[in-house]
């Protein structure tokens, strides 16, 4: 519902657990834990094979088994690098509820939204980040370390310019391509991080506490994307702050983007610093036959996997099949922001659903662990797609709810039952095709086959986001009130009428078109493609199965 739902179910996805991002090119062992106690498919990678890897390497048997506390440290590090990770992801999300209130267009918003797709394009560097590193530094920190030092010291810089990129030169309004240009540098930075996070979580835990790195990704991540967004915009808001933390009411917030950017900026370089002087890599568990084959080959992989039939069809059906939540997605939280919705309430509709949305999973993969979990997105798309007409329905009825500047307790518990309910949907779906991914995927190239999957996923929440918020004006009609002959169709007419005395009135807005336009094209997909989706579970596993040339 709010802005930070819009990109939950694409840029922000999360894998069910550590993925490998070291994106194997070959049918050799595995890294340790990859799947933690499950048996190896094909005898390949099991722990025979690692304990001979291990003897050759070192010349050592592998250690005894350890407690979660002996490793009690690594754990929280990992957390902590995962709690960082979230804040950028976090600031990005609250960054479109700042425009708004700066009465930005919904073509600058959906220009915006392209800083939130490196997280679903990572795949795409991924293999640099595995293949070129300095050995003597370690595989991971080669890559975290600069990285989190630029992150800080661009946090740092950005908290000098980003005041007057919101507020535009001459007051004009916010430099929205600016913003674009630093946010997209931002989460490019913080997908790196989190390329390399994802890898050194492997070989950092011993493999009977490598399950832990999931619960580290999970809540740390969380926590970030909380204390980046919902704790920002409560901070930041002049409003909230004299209510619930001051005595005498001030002007501004607690805090502004400017001074959260820096504190976080400092905190980046104090934390990576500590990183590279005391902590090593463990390379005792890294098997002597990790390297990757070279970047080429990865590609090269890449694309034989995704020139498999069964594969490019569910790519074209997973790209399309989310066009139908878009306008509620991407638009119904800027849209009740528009209507005078304090955006730190909407931001703080998120903390109650926090439990929601750690039980959710673990009830919805009980539906979803057999040999048909497309059956839970295709009955779960009809109700997430009549949800989309309610959320048009709620922004219209908003306005007229209002009184005093505020709203009733009444109203935010219809806004909250609402967005459960949209939630539920959304997992349901979410869960499902995480299934599927990881039931197709070829187990001898888990690592790349996945990610390569749920990328494509992401990419399908992704463009109709974009493309749902470029279309709200086009869609919408205004008139100019107060004077014939004149209309409000480009920005230069808006002023040439404000200029005559009058003032622009909408007969028409586009965000109810569209959420009309989207729910009808999600319904004919449903009906048309949606059982040809469900049948992609019932090909047998040799067409799923990669065929590589050794």
């Amino acid at each position: 519902m709010s802005p930070t739902v819009s990109h939950k179910d694409s840029s922000r996805q999360r894998r069910p657990g550590p993925v490998n991002h070291c994106l194997d090119v070959k049918s050799g062992p595995l890294p340790p834990g990859l799947w933690e106690d499950e048996p190896s498919a094909d005898g390949v990678g099991g722990e025979g094979d690692t304990e001979a890897l291990l003897r050759a390497a070192g010349g050592r048997a592998p250690p005894a088994p350890r407690g979660c506390r002996a490793e009690l440290s690594s754990i929280l590090l990992l957390l902590l690098l995962y709690v960082l990770q979230g804040i950028p992801l976090g600031l990005a999300g609250s960054v479109p509820l700042l425009l708004q209130s700066h009465n930005a267009s919904y073509t600058d918003q959906a220009f915006f939204s392209f800083v939130f797709w490196p997280f679903s394009l990572k795949l795409l560097w991924a293999p640099l980040v595995d293949a070129v590193y300095v050995r003597g530094f370690g595989r991971r920190k080669s890559w975290l370390v600069p990285t989190q030092y630029v992150l800080g010291l661009f946090m740092i810089y950005l908290s000098t310019q980003v005041e007057q990129l919101l507020a535009g030169a001459d007051g004009r309004g916010p430099d929205v391509r600016a913003l674009t240009l630093a946010f997209f540098l931002f989460e490019f930075l913080a997908a790196t991080q989190d390329i390399a996070v994802d890898g050194w979580a492997l070989t950092m835990l011993s493999r009977e506490n490598v399950g832990y790195a999931s619960t580290c990704n999970s809540v740390g991540q969380t926590a970030g994307y909380f204390l980046g967004n919902v704790l920002f915009l409560a901070l930041e808001s002049a409003d909230f702050c004299n209510k619930y933390l001051r005595s005498e009411p001030q002007p501004r917030g607690l805090v502004t983007l400017a001074d959260f950017l820096f504190f976080w900026g400092t905190v980046f370089l104090i934390t990576t610093t500590l990183v590279a002087l005391l902590k090593k890599e463990n390379t005792e568990v890294i098997p002597a036959k990790e390297e990757t084959k070279g970047i080429t080959d990865t590609y090269k992989l890449l694309f034989t996997i995704i020139k498999m039939p069964a594969v490019m069809t569910f790519c074209i059906m997973i790209l399309t099949a989310k066009i139908g939540f878009s306008a509620a997605d991407a638009v119904t939280g800027l849209k009740l922001v528009e209507e005078g919705v304090p955006k730190e309430h909407l931001a703080l509709l998120a903390v109650p659903m926090v439990p929601l949305q750690i039980i959710l999973p673990l009830i919805i993969s009980k539906y979803t662990a057999g040999p048909q979990p497309l059956n839970v997105f295709y009955k779960a798309m009809p109700y997430r797609l009549l949800l989309g007409l309610e959320y048009a329905l709620m922004v219209w009825w908003t306005p007229k709810v209002a009184h005093q500047g505020g709203f009733p307790i009444y109203y935010y518990i219809i806004v909250l039952l609402s967005y459960a309910l949209h939630q539920i949907t959304l997992y349901s779906m979410y869960v499902s095709i995480m299934a599927f991914n990881a039931k197709v995927s070829d187990p001898l190239i888990g690592g790349t086959y996945m990610t390569l999957l749920n990328t494509v996923s992401n990419l399908g929440g992704n463009w109709p986001s974009t493309v749902a918020l470029w279309l709200v004006d086009p869609l919408t009609v205004k008139e100019c009130s107060g004077v014939s002959d004149q209309n409000c169709w480009t920005p230069e007419a808006v002023e040439l009428c404000k200029n005559l005395g009058g003032s622009c009135v909408t007969t028409l807005d586009g965000y109810y078109v569209e959420s009309i336009i989207c729910v009808i094209i999600g319904f004919a997909w449903w009906f048309f493609l949606g059982p040809k989706f469900k049948n992609l579970q019932d090909e047998g596993p040799s067409s799923w199965k990669c065929r590589r040339s050794n």
